[in-house]
């Protein structure tokens, strides 16, 4: 488990991480999200030692990482994919690594196997792309078989292919019982990887919740379809709900459960073609939770420059 308890991070004046609070269970792969600059690394170059904190504590299975005696055995991560020696080969990068906790060569030669990257094992590292320095960061943090993982962005640099790997790879983890803590800006991943979501903003906690009920939050009501849309409408009004005429016909319905409106529609002998609850994407709701706190913001062009640009052609 990671534990991470009233962690303050201070660089001078400026406030990197601000009484944070949050747990990473094992069995679960938590998403780890946050606007740039809210404090993600920082934390997770707190939990593995890399940072003091100013305040507080990051444990992981209860312990600060300088006092676990072979961490690697206890937490693997992926924080930098090019903190690397570029002259070293694959497998003399992982053996220098095995050999400082005390793991054998065979290892090694597994966990190249696993991430795809055993046909290259005597190349240099120099030589490789972004995204197989991110498969040797990913064999780094698997080599001690540890029960806690964290990655910081693993599918930067990655093909199509890839991406899938690291979403299969982290379910996988997950699934064996291992507490996974992946940070990540690809919304569209996290919504199909996460079972929790910790969302951060300014170094504070923002969401600590599941990927349902964040996108639950902000729910566009449900959709419904029927023959008798007028009378079912009168029906759903009377309930207290408010019913919006789509143009196609549909029924935008907010303030009753898909339940209550299907049972309002038996109980009045009204037909009912089609009840959808419209869930909001993950994207969107992350977008309207983190608003107030996103620190860089980009402003779209209008119209009127448009038009300038047209017009000095």
């Amino acid at each position: 488990m990671i534990e991470v308890k009233e962690l303050t991070k201070r660089y001078g004046p400026t406030v990197a991480v601000d009484g944070l609070s949050f747990k990473v269970k094992p069995g679960l792969v938590t998403g780890f999200l946050g606007p740039n600059g809210a404090g993600k690394s920082t934390t997770m170059r707190v939990l593995l030692g890399l940072d003091a904190p100013t305040s507080g504590a990051a444990l992981v299975n209860g312990h600060r990482y300088a006092t676990i005696r072979h961490p690697m055995r206890e937490v693997g991560a992926l924080l930098d994919a090019n903190a690397v020696h570029a002259g070293r080969s694959a497998f003399d990068h992982l053996r220098s690594l095995a050999r400082s906790n005390h793991i054998g060569t065979r290892r090694v030669a597994q966990a190249l196997e696993e991430v795809g990257l055993a046909g290259v094992a005597r190349k240099r590292v120099g030589e490789f792309s972004l995204g197989m320095r991110q498969r040797l960061g990913i064999a780094a943090a698997l080599l001690g078989d540890p029960g806690v993982l964290m990655f910081d962005e693993p599918v930067n640099g990655l093909d199509p292919e890839g991406v899938r790997w690291i979403r299969h790879l982290m379910r996988s983890l997950a699934a064996e019982g291992r507490a996974v803590l992946l940070s990540s800006h690809l919304m569209s991943e996290m919504a199909l990887t996460a079972d929790r979501l910790v969302v951060i903003g300014r170094g504070r906690l923002i969401a600590d919740t599941s990927v349902e009920d964040l996108a639950g939050r902000f729910e566009r009501g449900v959709l419904v379809r029927s023959p008798r849309a007028a009378e079912l409408t009168a029906v759903l009004r009377a309930a207290g709900a408010t019913v919006l005429v789509e143009p196609d016909g549909g029924l935008a319905v907010k303030g009753l459960e898909v339940t209550k409106i299907g049972d309002l529609a038996a109980g009045n002998g009204l037909a009912v073609h089609e009840v959808t609850p419209r869930s909001t994407p993950l994207e969107e709701a992350y977008m309207k939770l983190t608003g107030d706190s996103t620190e860089y913001r980009t402003v779209g062009r209008s119209d009127d420059d448009g038009e300038r640009r047209a017009a000095r052609r």
